[in-house]
């Protein structure tokens, strides 16, 4: 890259990645820079599923803009991103949370979003693996499971063809004011903009950012196929992710074309090391047996623990931020950046060209926070 980047996007992500592939299609002069490799942190711990989600107007809006825009580009996908519309089955143990099935149901058609409510006898056949007696459950159709490690691969060779460049193994120390970097090594690289996409480790460069690392535990099994045909949640899952302060799991299993079974989930606040820890994993163990029993009698062949960067309103940075114009942010995705990464990349690219964006980019604007406010929805 000859002249000076228009933009450097720190953090080759999932996230950063969509950002730096929409950016350069708009014809920004892109660089990106990562201390690792491509999707090695956040985007290598995560499950992979491309899911609407309702937890506010705001989470819908983006997740469901991004759901589309990821079945857009399904047909350039190469096979390595694994790309496979199996639906998001939610499955309701008890009448309570089959109310919560219908409440659901109804936000999602009002909305255009494909859904089928399924009672007891259609979720026995549906996968017959679950446990005998459950009330029902939602299939929200059109979620979709991906390989993100893969995907951000992709993203960033697509920014290359549109004249992006990447360099990893270059640690970044600070985001300047004026515009660029400073490296570890004191030197620095001018740019009109710096945008932070590290995630759990953003406020590293930003600090001050309401941006908390959430620990999650994943473990694949060996190869089953067929074993779970849809990515399942329990619908208790909504509770625990609720919590933002005490240590919880949930039932969460998704089928990987390989044919192996991905199980999740688990939330731990303020766990900086990535050392499995085994009573947390046992209780997420625990609970996706209680589901599905004969889950037990699949190997586990790897369990690994990733930091989600999680806010306190549960909406991701998206836009400049409070310190300076010229340093921007797309961070603070929590569990749902391989879901959001086109939105926010398109949302980024949308703001930074002056361009008409699809979807309101005002309720993920950083300045929310400023003064120690908060944005609920």
């Amino acid at each position: 890259m000859s002249a000076a980047p228009d933009l450097i996007i720190v953090g080759a992500g999932i996230v950063g990645a969509a950002c730096a592939m929409e950016c350069a299609r708009g014809g920004l002069r892109t660089l990106v820079l990562d201390r690792g490799p491509v999707g090695g942190g956040t985007t290598a711990a995560g499950m992979g599923h491309v899911v609407v989600m309702d937890d506010s107007e705001a989470q819908f809006a983006l997740t469901n803009f991004s759901r589309r825009l990821w079945h857009e580009l399904r047909p350039q996908l190469p096979a390595d991103v694994e790309f496979e519309a199996c639906g998001t089955l939610w499955v309701a143990a008890n009448a309570e949370e089959m109310a919560e099935v219908h409440r659901k149901q109804k936000f999602y058609e009002q909305r255009g979003v494909r859904v089928e409510v399924l009672d007891a006898a259609d979720v026995a056949k549906a996968e017959p693996n679950l446990r005998p007696g459950m009330a029902g459950g939602l299939c929200v159709v059109d979620d979709a499971v991906v390989y993100p490690p893969c995907a951000a691969r992709f993203f960033l060779e697509q920014a290359k063809k549109s004249g992006a460049e990447i360099r990893t193994g270059v640690v970044v120390k600070n985001l300047l004011p004026e515009g660029g970097v400073q490296l570890a090594d004191g030197s620095r690289i001018a740019a009109g903009r710096s945008v932070n996409a590290t995630g759990p480790w953003s406020p590293e460069l930003t600090p001050g950012l309401p941006v908390r690392k959430r620990k999650g535990h994943l473990v694949i099994t060996d190869r089953a196929p067929g074993f779970v045909r849809h990515q399942i949640i329990e619908l208790g899952y909504l509770k625990s992710a609720h919590s933002l302060g005490q240590d919880s799991v949930a039932f969460n299993i998704q089928p990987r074309v390989t044919g192996q079974m991905l199980i999740g989930s688990s939330r731990q606040f303020d766990a900086d090391d990535s050392a499995v820890n085994q009573p947390i994993l046992d209780r997420m163990l625990r609970r996706a047996i209680e589901y599905l029993p004969d889950l037990g009698k699949l190997s586990a062949i790897r369990t690994w623990t990733g930091h989600r960067a999680a806010t306190p309103d549960k909406l991701p940075l998206i836009g400049p931020s409070a310190a300076s114009d010229r340093i921007w942010l797309a961070t603070g995705h929590e569990g749902l950046g391989i879901t959001t990464s086109l939105g926010t990349g398109r949302l980024l690219a949308d703001l930074l060209l002056g361009r008409q964006a699809e979807i309101s980019a005002a309720r993920y604007a950083p300045v929310r926070f400023e003064n120690g406010g908060s944005h609920h929805e």
